[in-house]
């Protein structure tokens, strides 16, 4: 894996984490970006090492998931079983979702297999095959139709 390709992979991981953060406190979005900018990404806490990651890549993911939530959010939805909501997702999974749909409808420059890749290892480091099944058909879905 290349540098760059590593250093976006760091990103997304971060972004999620943010995404996730930012659902369970409200942290404010310049707050988070800073938090993260100097405490986690690049950081050695509890003896895990945060890759370097692409910052800038990082920031529009995050700020662009949460500036666009209600459309990122439509298109989560409208691809959910009969009686799913987004209410009913477990929180991380939802961070995940937002992220990779994000970037399927703002991030055209990232090729849609590279994006659902992505966020399916994210999903694996959280959740069994089943959910990070659920990730992939999800995000495949949204990809389609955002790049049609």
């Amino acid at each position: 894996m290349n540098k760059r390709t590593q250093s976006r992979s760091a990103a997304r991981l971060a972004a999620v984490q943010a995404l996730y953060q930012h659902e369970m406190e409200a942290t404010p979005v310049p707050k988070l970006i800073h938090e993260f900018h100097q405490h986690r990404i690049g950081a050695i806490i509890e003896d895990a090492e945060y890759a370097d990651a692409d910052i800038p890549f990082f920031d529009d993911i995050v700020k662009g998931a949460l500036a666009r939530l209600p459309e990122v959010d439509a298109a989560i939805t409208a691809r959910l079983a009969s009686g799913w909501t987004m209410e009913r997702l477990d929180r991380t999974m939802k961070a995940i979702l937002r992220a990779g749909t994000y970037e399927l409808i703002a991030r055209s420059d990232v090729p849609v297999g590279a994006v659902v890749s992505e966020y399916v290892d994210v999903a694996k480091a959280f959740f069994d095959a089943r959910e990070a099944g659920f990730a992939n058909g999800l995000l495949d879905a949204i990809g389609k139709a955002a790049r049609a």
